[in-house]
This record gives structure tokens, sequence and C-alpha cells, in this order.
């Protein structure tokens, strides 16, 4: 066997000058050919298709369902409510330990959301299920609605989520993730200059050509088949096995290309539903979200609010940072706790801060939840950070580059949540962008170094 060090020895001897290259990806002639095979390109006999029926409201209480109509329609194999679903309340990171299950497979008591599932209908064809889905007679009891984190904090505002008691997430930290360095109120005595901005976000959605869903066959012997388009296949298997009660050895899960995910397919919202219909009627089940259903069912990225405070001194350092981050979780928790912690440990940016505190919180709207999107709980951070960066130099009258430069972490400092920097590389990344932008900065900067090794 190889040592390690020989291994990485002979990387370092390849040529991995790759910028500015034409190279093809390695997947591109089967999507221009049409050879991909996508999950929804399969086709079984007997399949039946599911329709789900939603809240036509943000929130309300169920005082009763009547899917007797809904059954007798042609077509129709079976309807399924919570009282079908062996598990009903979960959450999908309690895997790692992220509790309490906060979200219901199909609604019971409440819908908290707009489009909230609460009955699947089966039949042989999509119209019937269609048809079926609006004969369904759910009685509501509409109930006031927050829509916004600032109303969902104040302290009279409707409760949305009964199984975390009060409008946000509670960390072992309290009511938000703590990041605290240094001594905050001494640096901002000591500034020349004290600048707090708030920065809004709304929620983005992914629009991904292909839209979610997965297709369930059972196999014999109380074993099944689900061909999917997750982005989080062990994520799927495992709260499938809760949800359903089942062994996960009984599921198997079989993944592919994802026509487009970005983080909004690694939600668990098809595999469980779908799974159990195929057991209870012995057939293959297919769901899939129409266009119209993507858009407004799946996750989008959270909206957020920040606020900003800094105080840096007239010649450039940034001696304080305090943070207060706002993450709208909309009815339900899904990945948006770990997304505001997240938050918390990315706040000071890739600048060494010596006085550091910041506050995050998770939010529970009446909003469709939220959940991942590339870098969630970071890039909206980045935009606020850097925008915040840019006004500071402008109130400086210093270069915006060159305050970068002079606050830029380098090897060895020490982060706010106290992991010292390793591997920065920030100083030389900069420099090739200003050579590459003929951004003109002073000579002294192109002296510096991400090793400290500059005089």
């Amino acid at each position: 066997m190889r040592l390690a060090k020989e291994y990485f020895a002979d990387q370092r001897k390849d040529d991995l000058h790759e910028l500015g290259k034409g190279l093809q990806r390695s997947d591109a002639p089967g999507h221009v050919t049409a050879k991909t095979k996508y999950f929804a390109d399969r086709t079984f006999p007997g399949m039946l298709y599911l329709k789900m029926v939603r809240s036509p409201h943000h929130h309300a209480r169920i005082r009763s369902i009547d899917t007797s109509e809904a059954e007798k329609h042609p077509g129709v194999a079976r309807v399924l409510t919570h009282k079908d679903v062996p598990h009903n309340v979960y959450t999908i990171l309690i895997l790692i330990q992220v509790g309490p299950e906060d979200e219901q497979v199909l609604a019971e008591d409440k819908v908290r959301w707009k489009g909230e599932a609460v009955v699947a209908v089966l039949a042989d064809s999509p119209r019937a299920a269609e048809e079926a889905a609006a004969m369904v007679k759910v009685d509501y009891e509409v109930l006031p609605a927050v829509f916004d984190i600032d109303a969902a904090l104040k302290p009279d505002a409707p409760l949305v989520n009964e199984y975390h008691g009060q409008n946000y997430y509670l960390y072992d930290s309290g009511e938000c993730r703590k990041v605290r360095f240094g001594d905050v109120e001494k640096g901002f005595a000591e500034s020349d200059h004290i600048l707090e901005q708030t920065y809004w976000s709304s929620p983005i959605e992914h629009a991904p050509a292909e839209t979610t869903g997965c297709i369930v066959v059972p196999e014999g012997n109380d074993r099944f088949t689900c061909y999917t388009n997750t982005q989080a296949m062990f994520f799927t298997l495992d709260n499938t096995s809760i949800i359903l009660q089942m062994p996960g050895q009984k599921l198997h899960m079989v993944g592919g290309t994802v026509g487009g995910g970005f983080g909004g397919k690694v939600d668990v919202t098809v595999e469980p539903i779908s799974i159990l219909a195929s057991k209870l009627t012995g057939r293959p089940v297919r769901f899939v979200y129409s266009r119209e259903e993507e858009m407004q069912i799946s996750s989008p990225r959270a909206a957020e609010k920040i606020v900003l405070k800094d105080g840096v001194t007239k010649d450039g350092r940034i001696l304080a940072r305090q943070v207060w981050g706002y993450t709208d979780a909309g009815a339900y928790s899904r990945h948006s706790p770990y997304g505001a912690q997240k938050g918390a440990a990315h706040y000071p940016g890739p600048y060494t801060i010596p006085n550091v505190s910041i506050d995050t919180y998770c939010v529970y709207t009446n909003r469709t939840p939220s959940s991942a999107m590339r870098g969630f709980g970071v890039t909206i951070a980045d935009f606020a950070l850097e925008v915040q960066m840019d006004k500071l130099a402008r109130l400086i009258g210093m270069d915006p580059l060159e305050f970068r430069f002079l606050n830029a972490y380098r090897d060895g400092d020490m982060k706010a949540h106290r992991q010292p920097t390793e591997g920065a590389a920030l100083i030389e990344c900069m420099q090739e962008a200003s050579r590459t932008a003929d951004w003109p900065v002073a000579e002294r900067f192109f002296k510096m170094s991400s090793y400290k090794t500059e005089a």
C-alpha cells in the first residue's frame, strides 16, 4: 500500500491549471442526446397516481375531514388520512438529534401553511385522482396567521407551531444560537465610527427543471423500491423508515440524475407517503409535483433579516462586530435550525475581528417551510456582510478592496468561534483578483501574504 504522503506528492505533480479551459461535463452527451434516464421515465403495470389535497388556508384548525364522496369516485383505489400514517409527526434532522418532531405528514389537527398536505388520493389516472381530490371535504376554522419575522416575535403573536411552544427554535443556548468573542462593547468604545444597518431577503424558489417526485414499486415480502430524485438519499431512507415504522432493509432507494435541485430536494416530502400508499394498495405509485406545486409547496431559501453593527477605526481596522440574524423557517423546522446555526459561525466573515457578538434566531411563521438552498445560512449573510464592508470603506474614505486586505484573516488568526484559521489563501486570491480586474491597490498590499511572512 502506498503511503498517503507519496500519493499526495504525486497529486502535486499533476497539471491542475484548468482556468480558462472549456472542459466537457461527463454527463453532457446523455443530456443532449436524450439518453439520460430520470426517475419519471419509468412506467409500471397497474400504476396508481397520487394527488394531494392541500390546505387553502395559511393557518386553520381542522374540524372534520369527509372523504366518502372521493372514495366512491370511479378509478379511486384508496384515500389516505393521518390515521393511516404509523408515525405521523416527524422532523428531518431528528437523525442528528435536532428536535423536537414538529411536522405532520398528513395534517391531523391543524394546518400551519397554505399548501400543507391533508389527504392523499390514489387513482388509476391523474385525472381521476384530481377529480376525486376535489371531492374531499375539509371543514376548517380559520385562525390568525403571521407572515414575517417581526410579527412572529411580538408577544401577542399567534402561536404557529405548538410543538415548540413559542415562535422560535429553542437551542441549548436559549432562544438563539450565540457566539461571543472578546468584549464587543469595549470594541465599540474604542472605534472612531459605528455603522448599524439592517438587511432583508425574501424567500427564493429553486425552480428546478424537473419537479420533485418519486415512483414506488412493491417487490413482495413487504419490500419496496423507490425511484426518487432526492438529493439526500440516506436522510430519505432513514426518515421514511421512522415515519412508516419499517426496517430500512425493506426499503430500496434508487437515485440517479437529478434534473436540478440546488438543495431543494433534500426534504423528505414525497417518498414516505408514496411507499405507504404502495404498501396499502399493493400497487406501484407515482407522486410527482405539478409545476404549480413545485413553486408553492417545495421549500424555498428562507427569508432572512440581518442587523449588522460594526465599529471601525479611521485607519480601517474593524474592532467590533455585533450581529442579530433571523431565519424565517416557515411553519416547520426542516433544515432551518441548522441554517441559522451556520450563520452564527459565519457572520464575522473572512475577517479577523477582535470583538464579536452574534445572536441568530430560527423563527416560525405561517409560510411555506424553508430549507436548504446552496450555502443556506451563509449566502444571504455574505451578501449583507459584503455590502456592509463597502459601506464601511466609504464611511472612512478607503478603497473597498484595500479595506478588505487590511482586515482579511490569515493563517493562525483566531476566528470568533475559536477555531484557528488554516489554509486561508484569501490575500493571494484578492491579489490575483485585483490583477485580473485591473483594480489598482497600493503596492504594500501585494507584499502581504496569508502566511504572515511579510515584515
